[in-house]
C-alpha cells in the first residue's frame, strides 16, 4: 500500500477493482488486522484500530471472508450458524447442555439462513454444499457474528456461471436493507457497476480513483490501468 487513503460511509457499498497485484487483498488484510500496517493508520467509527488484533476487529463489528472459503465441513449449515451466534453471545462450549437451551440462537439461526437463501439447505452437512452454497454460508456466519461492516474477498470466485446470480441476488438484498456496510472486491465488472454506491481503484498499491461508478467507467486512467493489466 502506497499512501492509500479511503473514507467509507456508514451502510454504503464500496467496491475495491484493479488489475491483478494492485493490492486489492492485501488492503483488505490490513483492513481486517490479518496484517499489521507498518505505517498509517485504521479507524473505525472515529476510533484508532491500527495495533488492534484480527480478534479484537472483529468483536468490534469487522467481518471479513477470503477467497477460500472457511467454514466447518462436519456440522450442518444450521448448526454453522448457531455456533457463531453462540460464540457473539459469548456462550462457552458446554458438553452437558444441549442447544435447545438457547430457542433464541436457533431463530435467529433459521432467519439468517433464510436471508442468504439456505433455508432448504439446514440440514445438509456443510462439507456437501456447492461452491457458491459454501460462500452464503460464509456470509451467513459474517451476519451471525453480527458484523456491521462486510469485507467480502471475491464472493463469486470459483463459481459456475448458474452459480453467480444467486451472490449478486445476496449482495443486493443486503445492500437494499442498509443496515451493514459493506466492502467488495471483485473481477466481475458488470456486478460491481450495479451494485456500488461508490468505487476505489488501485494500481500497483497506489489508489488512483474514488468515485461514483458512472464516473469510473468514464475514467481514462482507470480504462487503461485495469483493462491494461500487470502483474501480480
Amino acid at each position: 500500500m502506497d499512501h492509500v487513503s479511503l473514507d467509507v460511509p456508514a451502510r454504503a457499498l464500496k467496491s475495491i477493482i484493479g488489475p491483478n497485484g494492485a493490492g486489492k487483498t492485501t488492503l483488505f488484510n490490513l483492513l481486517s488486522g490479518q496484517y499489521r500496517a507498518s505505517g498509517g493508520r485504521i479507524a473505525f467509527k472515529g476510533e484508532d484500530i491500527t495495533g488492534w488484533s484480527a480478534a479484537r476487529r472483529t468483536r468490534a463489528g469487522i467481518g471479513r471472508s477470503f477467497q477460500l472459503t472457511n467454514i466447518f465441513p462436519t456440522l450442518s449449515v444450521l448448526e454453522n450458524v448457531r455456533v457463531a451466534l453462540q460464540a457473539r453471545a459469548g456462550l462457552l462450549f458446554n458438553a452437558w447442555r444441549s442447544y435447545r437451551a438457547f430457542p433464541a440462537l436457533e431463530d435467529r439461526a433459521w432467519e439468517i439462513l433464510e436471508t442468504v437463501l439456505l433455508g432448504a439447505k439446514w440440514r445438509s452437512p456443510a462439507s456437501e454444499l456447492s461452491h457458491g452454497e459454501k460462500r452464503k454460508l460464509e456470509v451467513g456466519i459474517l451476519l451471525a457474528l453480527d458484523a456491521e461492516v462486510l469485507l467480502l474477498d471475491e464472493p463469486t470466485a470459483g463459481m459456475s456461471l448458474e452459480e453467480v446470480p444467486s451472490i449478486i441476488a445476496l449482495v443486493e438484498g443486503i445492500r437494499r436493507r442498509r443496515d451493514r456496510t459493506v466492502l467488495l472486491v471483485e473481477h466481475k465488472i458488470d456486478m460491481i457497476m450495479a451494485l456500488s454506491d461508490s468505487i476505489a481503484v488501485l494500481k500497483d498499491g497506489r489508489l488512483i480513483a474514488d468515485d461514483t461508478p458512472e464516473a469510473i467507467s468514464r475514467n481514462a486512467e482507470v480504462q487503461a490501468a485495469y483493462f491494461g493489466g500487470g502483474g501480480r
